[in-house]
């Protein structure tokens, strides 16, 4: 797996903490030059990797905003020179308010959708044309197992990351006549840093019925979701695009 990221340059959007920072930190053990962005403070995470040994800096950037996003493309690719894969990991899930649909409100709505679905799309769009330049790269979008079960707590959230599987599909149909790999990873309820920090002791509630959904029956970590990430991002996936890859132990098979 190392050979095949020495020297890549890949750009993990909400790369600070949690399930992006787990990413950041294997792909830079994996060989690649990685581009930590958040719009939190990611300066850690990037300085660790160095301190390890790794390639890695630091940018800010809002998802939502498109000057933002345009910026970060051009850091990257000022830096290092090419662009050669994109996580779009930035998201909301660990402060979505539980509700049933008809209690969630517009302004919740649309935060969700603005960062969830949005800023899927400016961020890959922003580094479509350096990618469409050298002739290849690959973009891996965190979708998520709800929309495939249709979870009813939190609609504007599962709304958003079926929206996320269906723009996987569009951007590989626009995007692979210039070589250009789009798919999709879409974990269970993962059990990351960030989420515990948010969540506390409701986070155990709701690994049980998840736990026992599974046919692996046990809870998931970043870890698990770690390979199949990988996998897309390698040259092993370079003919395969538009697809979604449910990474969840097992507990939606289609």
């Amino acid at each position: 797996m190392a050979q095949d990221f020495d020297g890549k340059v890949i750009i993990v959007t909400g790369g600070a903490r949690g399930i992006g920072q787990v990413y950041s930190q294997e792909l830079a053990k994996a060989g690649a030059r990685v581009v930590v962005s958040d719009i939190l403070d990611g300066e850690p995470c990037a300085s660790g990797i160095r301190e390890d040994g790794g390639e890695a800096f630091f940018v800010k950037a809002d998802v939502t905003s498109e000057d933002s996003v345009k910026e970060l493309a051009g850091a990257a690719h000022g830096r290092y020179g090419r662009i050669d894969g994109l996580v779009n990991n930035a998201g909301i899930f660990a402060d979505v308010r539980y509700a049933p649909f008809d209690e969630i409100t517009v302004a919740e709505w649309d935060q969700v959708m603005d960062v969830n679905v949005k800023g899927v799309w400016l961020a890959s769009r922003a580094v479509y044309p350096y990618m469409k330049e050298q002739g290849s790269g690959k973009i891996v979008n965190i979708a998520s197992g709800v929309p495939f079960k249709g979870i009813p707590v939190y609609v504007h959230y599962t709304v958003s990351k079926g929206a996320v599987v269906a723009l996987t599909r569009v951007l590989a149909r626009g995007a692979g006549k210039d070589g250009i790999c789009v798919n999709a990873v879409a974990p269970g309820l993962t059990r990351s840093e960030s989420l515990l920090a948010a969540r506390g002791g409701l986070v155990d509630e709701d690994d049980v019925p998840q736990i026992q959904s599974r046919a692996i029956p046990r809870s998931q970590y970043p870890a698990d979701i770690v390979g199949a990430v990988m996998f897309f991002l390698s040259d092993g996936a370079d003919f395969i695009t538009g697809q979604t890859l449910l990474v969840d132990g097992g507990s939606y098979m289609h």
